[in-house]
């Protein structure tokens, strides 16, 4: 295993691999947004400066390899798409000036001639509310489960691969969130609901720690969750059988979760499932394309 470990390095070189590539294109997208919206970003001096710093620690990694470098290319994109995350939400009230949420609302009545989350409440148990706010909840550790096994297991490539595939699904739904910005029902139709959800131990403290770690953001459609969430579904194929059967049955409970728990909209989860069937359909050629030759 060490062989392999060792000849991957040596391949890889000081090249850049596919993540980099894409991550690396959102740090310019990113600083083009700064100097375009310059007067009304906060702190937009500070943004551009963790912004150039972390695209030149990737070319820093990549073009003077040492001892850190193995570990940070293959785990870096975790904490990089998370702090892409956050950093849209400062992004987005800056670039649009409205948010879409009346037209997802309207838009998910036409179809069902009932808001979703509204009529839910017709189906709402404590027991109920508790057991989706959990499974909403392991979201993100549901979608590294797949990666840290790959790792654990010494399976570089397919690791490689799937780091690529959610980076690269993370990024391609914030580019939905700037056009499409919206916060989700429960702050839209918060007048509709008769009642509050209620839960039977946790759910209010992990509601609470999820609104702390996302702030307030628009970040509904497409449904990161249901999108991410699939891809992972997809990922764990490369584990076993017996994983791809267990995220078979986890996904469809968080789709669901997300409109019960009233933080989508159903248009949202559509836009979920479609963004990450395309990624899943073009994210091979794409990897192909970017990778250095020869990996």
């Amino acid at each position: 295993m060490a062989d392999v470990l060792k000849a991957d390095r040596l391949k890889s070189g000081p090249r850049f691999w596919a993540v980099d590539k894409v991550i690396l294109a959102y740090f310019a997208g990113a600083v083009v947004v700064i100097l375009g919206w310059w007067s009304k970003l906060p702190d937009a001096l500070p943004l551009l400066a963790v912004n150039v710093i972390a695209g030149a620690a990737i070319v820093y990694q990549v073009k003077r390899p040492n001892a850190t470098s193995w570990i940070f290319r293959n785990w870096y994109p975790l904490p990089y798409v998370g702090a892409c995350f956050k950093e849209m939400a400062l992004f987005i009230p800056a670039v649009r000036s409205s948010n879409a949420d009346q037209w997802l609302a309207d838009l998910d009545f036409r179809i069902w001639g009932a808001h979703p989350s509204v009529w839910l409440e017709r189906v709402h148990t404590p027991l109920l509310t508790e057991f989706l706010q959990v499974v909403y909840t392991l979201f993100i550790p549901a979608v590294l489960y797949v990666a840290w096994v790959l790792w654990r297991k010494g399976r570089t490539r397919d690791f490689q691969y799937y780091a690529f595939l959610i980076a690269l699904g993370f990024l391609t739904s914030y580019i939905g969130y700037i056009l499409v910005p919206a916060r989700g029902p429960r702050f839209l139709l918060k007048h509709l609901q008769h009642f509050p959800l209620q839960g039977l131990w946790f759910f209010q403290a992990m509601q609470s720690g999820l609104d702390r770690l996302e702030s307030a953001h628009y970040d509904c459609f497409p449904s990161g969750h249901t999108e991410l969430t699939i891809l992972a579904w997809w990922g764990s194929r490369m584990i076993s059988n017996r994983w791809f059967r267990i995220y078979l049955a986890y996904t469809p409970c968080i789709i669901f979760a997300t409109v019960y728990l009233r933080y989508h909209y159903t248009v949202d989860l559509l836009a979920g499932i479609l963004t990450a069937a395309v990624l899943i359909l073009t994210a091979p050629l794409l990897y192909q394309k970017l990778s250095p030759k020869g990996l």
